[in-house]
């Protein structure tokens, strides 16, 4: 127990069996509870678990193989059950440290932040040694995550080493949890800006052996902009129009609108008269320029406060977490 909290870490596990008995071993004493979910492994992560003798490890297993997003649904609501006060996810092919365990729990245990996530974009040094096939995906995909979540202030979202408090797991759909491997994180920023949780950036470098990355760029670049772009929508469904009608909501709708119809009604005018070298009249060039500017200002505005409406920790809080990782990196 840690702050007079029950802390529980969820171990999801699939082809770990060269690392979760170290995992397991390295979770610290604080922790009260430690859940391994094996998702239908194929190896011998399920048979290793079991010869462990720790009695806080509770071992669920999946028949099949369901995606992490079930692992993760199915740990949750057994934490839930266990009546955890914050819920740490911990990896368990030995690339999340848990001495870091410590710097994800202290903001969420006093008030700080709702969920506390890593970055290893902070640490420069240990980053290098990050595949650059990651490194490349996890660029990639923070910009689009940052606008389909709506955490402009968040960075590395793809960094599964995450904390949660409690309170809000209640709050989530597990049934939404994608079950695609490197999507979850994603989709758990979706969510918990629907529900105005504040998320929190806590640098943390990641540990890169002679594995390598599963992470297929094709398969990226196919399935992710799509998921991505659901999520968007669905986040300002809920958000901005089911829960609360916001001033966001019409702008972005206006603003798609004058924003399509600007490039219709230009992309129109060209393909009549470039084909017979007929000069646009200024009116019609007016006509597509105009709602274009107007519907592009409109969705700024409405990215504008979007940004200033969604809930953050404050930079003070931030730079407290920072030097707090930074003593405790000193120290080791």
């Amino acid at each position: 127990m840690l702050h007079d909290l029950k802390i529980v870490v969820l171990i999801p596990c699939y082809k770990v069996e060269r690392h979760i008995a170290d995992v397991v071993a390295s979770v610290p004493a604080f922790v009260d509870r430690i859940i391994a979910v094996v998702d239908g492994s194929p190896d011998g992560s399920l048979a290793i678990l079991q010869s462990l003798s720790c009695e806080r490890l509770l071992i669920i297993s999946h028949e099949q193989n369901l995606g992490l997003g079930a692992a993760m649904a199915t740990g949750y609501k057994e934490a839930l059950k266990e009546g955890a006060d914050i819920v740490v996810k911990l990896d368990g092919d030995g690339q999340m440290q848990p001495k870091y365990l410590e710097s994800l729990i202290d903001p969420i245990a006093n008030n700080l932040c709702d969920y506390a996530k890593g970055n290893r974009f902070r640490h420069t040094r240990a980053l290098s040694s990050m595949p650059k096939i990651r490194l490349l995906g996890s660029i990639g995909l923070t910009f689009l995550t940052k606008m389909a979540s709506g955490y402009w202030n968040v960075t590395d979202p793809q960094n599964g080493y995450v904390a949660i408090a409690g309170s809000f797991l209640g709050a989530l759909d597990f049934d939404r949890l994608s079950r695609r491997r490197f999507f979850f994180e994603n989709e758990m920023l979706i969510q918990l800006n629907v529900e105005e949780a504040r998320v929190l950036d806590v640098p943390i470098p990641a540990i890169y052996a002679d594995e390598k990355s599963t992470m297929s760029i094709q398969n990226v670049l196919l399935t992710f902009p799509v998921l991505l772009i659901k999520g968007y929508f669905w986040r300002l469904f809920q958000r901005f129009i089911v829960r609360d009608f916001s001033l966001i909501a019409p702008l972005y709708i206006l603003g798609s609108i004058f924003v399509f119809y600007g490039l219709y009604s230009g992309l129109s005018a060209w393909c009549q008269n470039a084909p017979r070298n007929i000069p646009t009249p200024t009116g019609t060039i007016m006509k597509a320029t105009i709602p274009l500017i107007l519907g592009f200002q409109m969705l700024l505005q409405g990215v504008l406060i979007e940004i200033l409406s969604t809930p953050k920790p404050e930079k003070s809080i931030l730079r407290r977490t920072n030097n707090c990782v930074s003593k405790q990196k000193d120290l080791t």
